[in-house]
């Protein structure tokens, strides 16, 4: 089952206002849907990707609940708050040895705010204001975990603004879950500019082969075709580095994936690739071109899938 996604709102126009809203602070985590059934636990991307090898230490953790599917955040903690490239490291890890490594030395939380069965139970149609409180009721252990929801949004703004959180989420009590859905009941305010977008080519690092220098971006059109934003390379370590180069090879094509002709100075030396792997970036805003502005990559996505993109305000 697809997670129900929220709407994206601009920062300026604040969070909903009134008593039929409630507000949740957003972790800057990896979505996922937790399957328990018998005890047994599967955690699967917003993509519907088995995502359960990747973090062994959530997967014990379910002793006392016997069948429930719950959504939520996994979260990676460095220094008390939300690291997003910590959590970037290890979504695509799917080696069993390396992930248990890779626990032991960047632990997640699951962050966990609703839920949609309960033993055998649908609570789909539930209002989420039910579906709040019969989460609250769950004996959950160790790294699951249940944030509050707050009444007042224009107060949550301000303070996750102030403590460098990522943003809010606004959601009406009395709606329904719908999976799949990008849904005007659940609202999403960013305090960063941050873009997810696929990649349709690399340029080599000055001087190499098999290093990439930067990646050329894109996001989907309405008429089925790749519209670039721009070329990004800040922020580009070592390890994703590798992660790139070991994803992308087999996916490498004769000719440019992007609408139209792009500029010499982005395309020199290009490798082109089918538009498949994504990635996230923060950045500047939007230039009049509609590129974005000095863009830094802040790691793979393997959890979205290049059909779902779309523009971030």
């Amino acid at each position: 089952m697809r997670p129900m996604l929220a709407t994206p709102v601009d920062a300026e126009a604040g969070p909903p206002l009134g008593p039929e809203w409630s507000h949740e602070v957003k972790w800057d985590g990896m979505r996922v849907l937790a399957d328990v059934r018998d005890g047994q636990v599967r955690l699967f991307s917003r993509n519907e990707a088995d995502a359960t090898a990747a973090f062994p230490e959530l997967v014990p953790q379910v002793s006392a609940l016997a069948d429930a599917h719950l959504d939520g955040e996994v979260v990676a903690m460095v220094n008390g708050r939300p690291s997003f490239a910590a959590l970037a490291e290890r979504m695509h890890v799917r080696d069993r040895r390396r992930a248990a490594a890779l626990a032991e030395r960047a632990p997640v939380s699951y962050l966990v705010f609703d839920i949609v069965r309960l033993y055998g139970v649908d609570l789909l149609a539930r209002p989420l204001q039910e579906r709040r409180e019969t989460l609250g009721r769950l004996d959950l252990e160790a790294r699951w975990q249940v944030p509050p929801a707050y009444d007042d949004g224009p107060a949550l703004v301000a303070t996750t603004l102030e403590q460098g959180l990522e943003g809010v989420v606004s959601k009406r009590r009395w709606s329904k879950y719908q999976p799949g859905r990008r849904s005007p009941d659940w609202l999403k305010l960013h305090h960063r500019s941050t873009q997810t977008a696929v990649v349709g080519g690399w340029r080599p690092q000055t001087g190499t082969t098999g290093r990439i220098g930067s990646l050329l971006l894109g996001l989907p059109d309405s008429g089925n075709g790749l519209t670039f934003i721009g070329r990004a390379g800040s922020g580009l370590t070592s390890g994703m580095g590798a992660d790139l180069i070991r994803m992308l090879r087999p996916l490498e094509r004769p000719s440019s994936p992007f609408q139209g002709a792009l500029p010499r100075a982005d395309t020199a030396g290009a490798i082109w690739v089918e538009p498949q792997v994504c990635v996230e970036v923060r950045h500047l805003g939007h230039g009049s071109n509609g590129r974005l502005r000095q863009p830094v990559l802040r790691g793979i996505r393997t959890d979205v899938s290049p059909e779902e993109l779309h523009r971030e305000p």
